[in-house]
């Protein structure tokens, strides 16, 4: 260990660091790119081949250019994902408009009320059960 310092060793983690963090930037800028219906075929064609032959140089340019609409475009699939999802949990629980499942889940809670109070028998509420879930 004697030949190798620990500033050296902090200097190798940090290079390390930085070789990763350049990567992730890179990908991070190609999947924007691919991901902009905005541009037609020929400039992501040219952001590619520019990002790819002088790819510091490439990357810095088109964070400087495309910086602020990348932002919007993450923002943008962030709002549809959520929305997507929030609709499909709608969905699968049956609670949209007001028809569905609410509705089988609404006439077994009025079962179980009746039952409770007394108005129907254990029975009754079995039948009408079936024939709600039926």
């Amino acid at each position: 260990m004697d030949d190798y310092p620990l500033l050296n060793l902090f200097l190798t983690m940090l290079y390390l660091f930085l070789w990763v963090m350049w990567f992730f930037l890179l990908f991070k800028v190609i999947t924007d790119l691919f991901r902009d219906h905005s541009l037609n075929g020929w400039a992501k064609a040219g952001w590619l081949v520019l990002v790819i032959l002088l790819p510091y140089v490439g990357v810095l340019i088109y964070l400087i250019v495309r910086g602020r609409s990348m932002h919007e475009r993450d923002e943008k699939l962030a709002k549809d994902s959520e929305a997507a999802f929030r609709d499909y949990v709608r969905r699968a629980a049956g609670t949209e408009g007001g028809s569905g499942g609410s509705d089988h889940v609404k006439d077994l809670t009025k079962l179980a009320e009746l039952k409770d109070k007394g108005a129907i028998n254990a029975e009754e509420y079995e039948q009408a059960k079936a024939k709600l879930l039926a």
